[in-house]
């Protein structure tokens, strides 16, 4: 190891407690990595890190199982990573499979097939974040990584004269705790205190997205498609606004179903809108059978922000690595975060490893600086097109039209699930592939 390990009170304090004498908390430890944060990115990170061979500290502020806003459909993009990290994704061990995307609007019902591709899976999955979470932690346990629950992070460990962050300080339920470690991942989600702590703010010029969800009982849990409502209308005022959004309804298989929307801040109703109000509203002109009704509600209503497009930056500076909602990493497109947080956590693990194993300081920050210039040439030029969509479809007469005269087009509905799903093969592929991937690499990277 890099490192020293993990240290503790161990035998020490078992025999003091046995004297009834006050147990001592080991308020220093170490580890080769710090990561703050065990949803998809942290233990996704934590997982390939600890797999190479080093010594991992993942922290969670929670113990599992714990909650997390999401509408717990997964991509084949997403499947494809949960595979590279051995999880058995079959329905014997409780995946939920669905075939692709029905996408109503416009008066028009339409299904589209996930793509048949080399590079992706041509299945979909749900699956409860609760239960997904624990899953992915517990893979990250299962390769070397030591998992700490009910740890809160509370603050950077910086070196005065480097400016570094050289480990974190922490509240346990056992007492104060001083984590220390040459690199941290922050992985803290989007409010990424850590990130901010560090002088790391969001960028004002990138779209943020609000998602709000609930499950009900519901006749429609067993569903071989993830559903997109594309008509959110605002009908505070006599003349009714088209919003830059999308409603869903996923089946979980279990007798309910996870229904929320998504709106993204390009609309000037933004700011003003009551997102339990507009799913209210959005639920009430739904058929009656499906039973999104209040009396089979099972969950309060919740929601979350959606950092889009890279909307933090740099995802790597002074010893410090963002991922996932931490680095602003999710889909303008679609709203989708999952597989962006786990596939930038393993590009950070790869980076981390290969930056640990050189034997100087520069060299080490030579490899680190590899990261982000891997994440923009892979995800630059599509974020930027994601966000041209973001602000286009911001205008109601825009959206209106593009739902009322796309959905009725097969082709172009294939056409528009490749992009905005991100999922082409990168060599070759038909038409549409090699459209996308031209459209991405000209598009500026920022």
């Amino acid at each position: 190891m890099l490192v020293k390990s993990f240290t503790s009170a161990g035998r020490a304090t078992k025999a003091r407690n046995r004297m009834r004498e006050p147990a001592v908390v080991d308020s220093e430890r170490s580890a080769d990595v710090i990561v703050v944060g065990a949803g998809p990115s942290g233990s996704t990170t934590a997982y390939y890190l600890a797999r190479a061979g080093l010594d991992v500290a993942l922290l969670e502020k929670a113990s599992f199982p714990r909650e997390k806003v999401c509408g717990d459909g997964l991509t084949p993009r997403a499947v494809k990573a949960l595979v590279n990290m051995g999880i058995d994704t079959s329905e014997k061990s409780g995946w939920l499979h669905n075939k692709g995307l029905r996408i109503i609007g416009g008066g028009v019902r339409i299904e589209v097939d996930w793509p048949a591709l080399s590079a992706y899976p041509s299945y979909g999955l749900v699956r409860p974040r609760t239960d997904f979470d624990q899953l992915l932690a517990r893979q990250a346990v299962a390769a070397g990584a030591k998992l700490e629950e009910q740890t809160t992070v509370t603050g950077p460990i910086r070196d005065e004269r480097t400016d570094r962050i050289v480990g974190v300080t922490a509240r346990t339920a056992e007492g104060p705790v001083n984590y220390r470690a040459p690199l941290v991942v922050a992985a803290d989600g989007n409010s990424t205190r850590l990130s901010i702590a560090m002088g790391l703010h969001k960028r004002d010029d990138r779209p943020m997205g609000v998602a709000v969800r609930t499950y009900f009982t519901s006749p429609r849990h067993d569903d071989d498609w993830l559903e997109s409502h594309l008509e959110l209308w605002d009908r505070r005022t006599a003349k009714s606004t088209l919003l830059p959004g999308y409603g869903w309804i996923f089946g979980m298989g279990d007798g309910t179903s996870n229904v929320g929307l998504g709106l993204l801040n390009t609309s000037k109703a933004f700011q003003n809108i009551d997102y339990k109000d507009l799913l209210t509203a959005w639920l009430g002109g739904l058929p009656e059978d499906w039973g999104f009704i209040e009396a089979n509600r099972t969950q309060p209503v919740r929601g979350a922000a959606l950092p889009m497009g890279f909307n933090r930056q740099p995802h790597y500076t002074r010893g410090l690595v963002l991922v996932g909602d931490a680095g602003g990493m999710v889909n303008p497109f679609n709203g989708e975060g999952i597989a962006y947080a786990m596939e930038s956590g393993e590009m950070a693990a790869a980076a981390i490893t290969q930056a640990l194993a050189r034997p100087t300081a520069a060299s080490r920050e030579q490899g680190l600086q590899d990261y982000p210039r891997l994440l923009k040439s892979t995800y630059g030029g599509y974020y930027t097109l994601g966000r041209l969509f973001v602000k286009a479809i911001g205008n109601p007469a825009l959206m209106r039209v593009a739902t009322r005269h796309g959905l009725p087009h097969p082709t172009l509905m294939r056409f528009t699930l490749k992009l905005l799903a991100n999922l082409t093969d990168p060599r070759g592929g038909d038409a549409m592939d090699r459209l996308i991937n031209a459209m991405a690499r000209v598009a500026p990277a920022a």
